[in-house]
């Protein structure tokens, strides 16, 4: 009684990743050069200062850390440098127990009891 799944449809699944990668790159370059514009390029932890040689490496963090939420006024941005970027999200996870981008995918709570039953196992096995 086996069921025979279909093969999955690598092209139709390449298509839709790319397509959330173009629109996530859309989002980010809207949001990326209105915060470049309206703020020095500066990291706002280090102090580092950034050329339009090495700008690649200055980031824009959220600091409610969605990414949906940008504001016109740029109030829910910083510019911080890939590494205090980097850092930011690490202590978002060490306090949180979770990524930011996995909270919202965030499974469940287990409610079974694995070992409900333990106490009488070992009682059987003397």
């Amino acid at each position: 009684m086996s069921t025979h799944n279909p093969p999955p449809d690598n092209a139709k699944l390449d298509r839709i990743v790319a397509e959330a990668r173009r629109q996530a790159k859309e989002r980010e370059q809207g949001y990326r050069e209105r915060a470049l514009k309206m703020y020095p390029w500066v990291c706002g932890r280090c102090g580092r200062e950034f050329t339009r040689a090495n700008l690649q490496e200055l980031t824009v963090h959220h600091r409610n850390h969605d990414h949906d939420f940008n504001p016109a006024d740029g109030s829910n941005w910083e510019l911080l440098c890939l590494y205090c970027h980097d850092n930011e999200h690490s202590r978002y996870t060490d306090y949180t127990g979770v990524s930011a981008s996995a909270a919202e995918d965030a499974p469940a709570a287990a409610t079974g009891t694995p070992f409900a039953n333990l106490k009488a196992l070992l009682k059987r096995g003397d």
